[in-house]
């Protein structure tokens, strides 16, 4: 079914302030409503208040430490 002209474009919640946002091509900060927004979002995610569910990943002291007791198993 070709796209009409009349046919209105899909409104999201901005995921920052949840205002209704256009998701066309005219708005270069989709989903957000705005840079403002875009930018808090992406301040969030550098300061770690926003996260992604899952294990924790490991740091090198707790690869190394895993490592030593592989070896150590190992050589037993």
């Amino acid at each position: 079914m070709a796209e009409t002209s009349t046919q209105r474009p899909l409104e999201v919640a901005c995921p920052q302030c949840r205002n209704t946002v256009a998701w066309t091509a005219e708005n270069p900060y989709r989903p957000f409503c705005s840079k403002r927004c875009r930018l808090l979002d992406l301040g969030a995610w550098a300061e770690e208040s926003h996260r992604i569910a899952g294990e924790p990943a490991m740091d090198e002291a707790d690869i190394d430490a895993m490592l030593a007791r592989s070896d150590r198993d190992a050589s037993e």
